[in-house]
C-alpha cells in the first residue's frame, strides 16, 4: 500500500510545506498495546506539534488547524503516516483508535470516566475501527462521545473475526469524508 500510495504522500507532504511553517509530519505519543507508549506518525495538519503529557483536542473550527490541514483532516489524509506504524508493527489497519496520552473528555480522563477503558488496549490499536465507521469520530468533548467509542470497541474485540476486519475496511472507504473528522 505505502508503494502504491507513495506519490499522493509525497503530494501531500509538499502541499504542507508550500502553505505552512514546519515540518510535514509529526510524532505523537500515545496508547498502544496494553497500554504501553507507541509513537503515532500523521501529516501535520495544524500550526503546532504537540506532544506530551496532556494534548488539548483539536474541536471544530480550531483556529490552530490550517487551512490545508482542515481538507487534509475532513479526507482523512492526514492519518496515512499511520501506515508506518502497522509496518514498523505497532499498529493494526483495524483496530480501537491510539488515543493521545492525557485524552479528556468533560474534564476526566478516559480512565476515570469507564473503568473498562484500558481493556480497549488487549489489542493493537487500528488505523480505522467499529467506532469510526459508527461515526464516533472527532473530539471528545463529552463522556458520551469517550463511552460510545469504548462500547464499539469492546464489542469489536469481544466478535472479532477477519471477515469483520474486512468488512470495517470497506465500510471505512464510505466515512473517509465525515463531519465529525
Amino acid at each position: 500500500i505505502l508503494v502504491l500510495i507513495a506519490p499522493l504522500l509525497l503530494a501531500v507532504a509538499l502541499g504542507i510545506k508550500l502553505t505552512s511553517p514546519g515540518p510535514a509530519l509529526f510524532r505523537q505519543r500515545r496508547y498502544g498495546l496494553d497500554g504501553k507508549e507507541i509513537v503515532v506518525y500523521k501529516f501535520r495538519s495544524m500550526t503546532v506539534c504537540e506532544d506530551g503529557p496532556s494534548i488539548a483536542q483539536a474541536t471544530r473550527n480550531d483556529a490552530r488547524v490550517t487551512r490545508f490541514g482542515g481538507f487534509l483532516r475532513r479526507t482523512s489524509l492526514d492519518e496515512l503516516p499511520q501506515l508506518f506504524n502497522v509496518l514498523q508493527g505497532r499498529m493494526s489497519i483495524v483496530g480501537p483508535r491510539p488515543h493521545a496520552l492525557g485524552s479528556q473528555a468533560n474534564n476526566k480522563y478516559f480512565w476515570d470516566i469507564d473503568r473498562k477503558y484500558w481493556q480497549r488496549h488487549c489489542l493493537k490499536p487500528g488505523l480505522t475501527g467499529l467506532a469510526q465507521v459508527r461515526g464516533h469520530r472527532g473530539a471528545t468533548e463529552h463522556e458520551k462521545d469517550l463511552t460510545d467509542r469504548l462500547q464499539s470497541d469492546l464489542e469489536y474485540i469481544a466478535s472479532w473475526s477477519l471477515p469483520h476486519d474486512i468488512g470495517i475496511v470497506l465500510r471505512t472507504v464510505l466515512v473517509l469524508r465525515h463531519e465529525n473528522a
